[in-house]
């Protein structure tokens, strides 16, 4: 009878040690099995050099989704990023999106400045104000090696 009780314990302490270990894969991993609370958008760049999947996007500094992904539209020769927006946020499209560095030497991010005087964006639309940053390395480079004009 003993026995029995000891195996029935551990039993029990290892199903709940593998709910919080699904709990926590869900909750950590961003996974979603109900309605999502965002919706997505895309955005054409020139260059998304060192901009990565999961990069923060951001709406007057404010982390407000994700890059989702990065594309190559092939149509208009150029880069095609898709971002994850929280649903309580507005992206208007007379909109601008641009590519930043965060920090001085952090991960790039996508800033949106969101617009307001047209009609919002709906889910699949597309950002078409777009600019990115000059390359650090060239402007370097340049000054470097004396091509920079004074």
């Amino acid at each position: 009878m003993k026995k029995y009780t000891m195996e029935t314990t551990v039993g029990i302490f290892v199903v709940i040690g593998l709910i919080c270990v699904g709990y926590m894969t869900v909750k950590l991993g961003k996974v979603s099995f109900f309605k999502s609370d965002t919706y997505t958008i895309y955005a054409r760049f020139a260059s998304v050099s060192a901009l990565r999947v999961g990069g923060t996007v951001e709406v007057y500094g404010i982390a407000v989704g994700s890059v989702k992904s990065l594309g190559i539209d092939s149509d208009r020769q150029m880069a095609l990023v898709g971002m994850s927006i929280k649903k309580d946020v507005k992206i208007y499209d007379d909109a601008s999106a641009s590519i930043k560095t965060s920090g001085l030497i952090g991960d790039k991010l996508v800033k949106i400045d969101p617009g307001g005087s047209g009609e919002p964006i709906r889910p699949g639309g597309i950002i078409t104000q777009t600019s990115v940053p000059a390359d650090i390395e060239d402007l370097i480079g340049k000054y470097a090696f004396g091509d920079a004009k004074k």
